[in-house]
C-alpha cells in the first residue's frame, strides 16, 4: 500500500533503525551526553534575586541542581539562610547575600558581594518583586517609588552592573520574571502592572544591547502562583479556585513548574531565543 512506509507505525525504516537521524538514540551514554551539552550549567554562576521564597526559589534550585553556583539575593536572612540550605542539601551549590532592593545603593552593594563566592554571574534571574496593590486613586507617591525601584530599576542596575560583562566574554543570560498584569490590567494593577510592563520592555532593551555578543534576555510570565507575595489571594479558596478555573490544564502553578523553563532560558539550548516573552501559565494567558 503506498502510504504504509511513511506511517511510523508501519515500517518507516527510520523508525526500525535506531541510528538514523539522532546518533544517540538507542545508547543511554551518548543520549545523556547529548542533553548534558544542551542543559548542563556546570561551571557557571547565577545570581537569583527574591532566590529565597516562591518563584524564585523554585528556579534557584533548579539552576543550582542542574549545575551552577547559585547566589540568592533578598531582603530577609532567615529565609536566605534556609533556601542556601536547601539547596545544600540536596547536593548543590549556593551562597546567600541580604539587601533591600528598594534601596538603590544598598542594590548595588549587595551586587557587588554577590561575586564574591563563585565569581561574577553569567545568569541572572530578577525574581525579586513586591505587590502593592491599592486602588490608584489610592496609591501614593512612595507605594509606586517603591514598587518601581524592586519590580524595574533593581534588574536594571544589575544588568547595567553585569551585562556589559556578560557580553565582553561572549555569553549570558537574564532572566527576568514578569506578571499577567504586564499583559492586562487587573484588578488594582496600579503601580504593580505598570511595573511589570517596564520589566518586559526592559527585557527587550537588554536583548537589544547585548544579544549580539551572546547574552540571551528574556521574560517569564508566570499564571498565579500561591507564594508570600499572593498569600491574600491563596488564602481565598473561592478566589484560588477560580483563578484555577481560568487555565487550561485546570490548577494553578507551583514553584516546581519553572524549574523546566529555568534551565532552558539558562542554558546553550536557548542560544537563540532572545527578546522573548514566555508565558508558563498552564494556559491562563490564551483562555
Amino acid at each position: 500500500m503506498p502510504g504504509l512506509h511513511s506511517d511510523p507505525k508501519h515500517g518507516d525504516p527510520s523508525h526500525g533503525d535506531p541510528s538514523h537521524g539522532d546518533p544517540s538514540h538507542g545508547d543511554p551514554h551518548r543520549r545523556a551526553a547529548y542533553l548534558d551539552e544542551l542543559f548542563s550549567l556546570a561551571d557557571r554562576v547565577a545570581l537569583v534575586t527574591g532566590g529565597s521564597s516562591g518563584i524564585g526559589q523554585g528556579m534557584a534550585t533548579a539552576l543550582a541542581l542542574a549545575g551552577a553556583q547559585v547566589v540568592l539575593l533578598a531582603r530577609g536572612e532567615p529565609a536566605l539562610r534556609a533556601a542556601a540550605g536547601a539547596i545544600r542539601s540536596a547536593g548543590g551549590q549556593a551562597a546567600w547575600v541580604r539587601a533591600d532592593l528598594a534601596d538603590r545603593a544598598a542594590t548595588l552593594a549587595g551586587a557587588e558581594q554577590t561575586a564574591a563566592p563563585f565569581g561574577e554571574p553569567d545568569i541572572i534571574v530578577n525574581a525579586a518583586g513586591i505587590n502593592l496593590r491599592p486602588p490608584l486613586t489610592e496609591l501614593t507617591t512612595g507605594q509606586w517609588d517603591e514598587t518601581m525601584a524592586v519590580n524595574l530599576t533593581a534588574p536594571f542596575l544589575l544588568g547595567q552592573r553585569f551585562g556589559p560583562a556578560m557580553a565582553r566574554r561572549g555569553w549570558g543570560r537574564i532572566i527576568n520574571v514578569a506578571s499577567q498584569q504586564a499583559l492586562r490590567a487587573f484588578g488594582n494593577s496600579g503601580g504593580y502592572g505598570a511595573s511589570k510592563a517596564g520589566l518586559t520592555g526592559l527585557t527587550r532593551s537588554q536583548s537589544e544591547a547585548w544579544a549580539a555578543r551572546g547574552v540571551c534576555c528574556n521574560a517569564v510570565t508566570p499564571g498565579f502562583v500561591p507564594t508570600p507575595m499572593t498569600a491574600a489571594v491563596a488564602s481565598d479558596p473561592v478566589r484560588s479556585a477560580a483563578l484555577a478555573a481560568r487555565t487550561m490544564i485546570g490548577r494553578n502553578g507551583e514553584p516546581a513548574d519553572f524549574a523546566g523553563v529555568a534551565v532552558y532560558l539558562a542554558s546553550r539550548a536557548s542560544d537563540y531565543v532572545t527578546g522573548q516573552l514566555i508565558c508558563v501559565d498552564g494556559g491562563f494567558s490564551v483562555s
